[in-house]
């Protein structure tokens, strides 16, 4: 038998409301370190919602969100990035008048020392040698694909423990979407732990050791993902 893995983050019975709308009901989950755990469902679900809680953009109105042993969902969102969580937003969100190496340098305020900053460059620019070549470009005049580089490479300037991605390939062709992919795949097997928010079904839960189901705020069903992508009701709604 296969010894599971312990649980970097824990989410447990969390709901979260806006004002009188509840949209989060009694949320339990985990992500286990060194592993890729994806969440899937609609949109509407509230899959960033949960992401942004987690990060602390949001508080949750009953439950607790422990991170390595630690509660944090009563800690600031700038607490909770220099705890190791960084999440990479949907849309990107980067500064277009800014050039990308001050984007990336923008992932970098939570470390004083100039050599860590120079080694995270280095490493960001080892996974994406396109941003090495386009540092002093303005991230505004980018493509699409390479603008999601900068975003996720910016979360990963203050190498972070926990990496939370939501929707990495929104509106990009199908060939930088693999690539996203790739590249979320060789992070994992560099060490870093990967919440993955996903549109494309099939192929995040190909890559997850553990995926969830969201469901109009509802968590509906969890289980490894290849188990998941194998269910009937799973390939009826999200794969056809």
């Amino acid at each position: 038998m296969i010894a599971l893995r312990d649980a970097m983050l824990d989410v447990r019975k969390i709901s979260v409301s806006y004002g009188e709308a509840t949209v989060l009901w009694n949320i339990s989950l985990e992500a286990r370190e060194g592993e890729i755990t994806a969440i899937i469902g609609p949109n509407g679900a509230g899959k960033s919602t949960l992401l942004k809680t987690i990060a602390g953009l949001l508080r949750p109105k009953y439950g607790e969100i422990k991170f390595m042993g630690r509660r944090i969902d009563k800690l600031s969102p700038h607490e909770i990035v220099r705890s190791g969580i960084v999440v990479v937003p949907e849309g990107k969100e980067l500064f277009p008048a800014m050039t990308v190496l001050e984007n990336l340098l923008m992932g970098a305020y939570t470390i004083s020392e100039k050599v860590e900053i120079e080694n995270a460059l280095e490493w960001v620019f080892k996974l994406f040698p396109v941003l090495k070549e386009r540092s002093g470009h303005l991230a505004g005049t980018l493509s699409g694909g390479e603008q999601q580089m900068v975003a996720i490479a910016r979360g990963l300037m203050s190498k972070p423990k926990l990496l939370m991605v939501d929707e990495p390939s929104l509106g990009l062709a199908p060939k930088l979407v693999l690539r996203n992919f790739d590249v979320i795949q060789e992070l994992n097997k560099e060490g870093v732990t990967i919440l993955l928010v996903e549109q494309h079904v099939h192929t995040a839960l190909k890559l997850a050791d553990q995926a969830y189901v969201l469901e109009e705020g509802k968590i509906v069903m969890s289980g490894r993902g290849e188990e998941i992508l194998t269910d009937g009701r799973i390939r009826r709604v999200y794969l056809v």
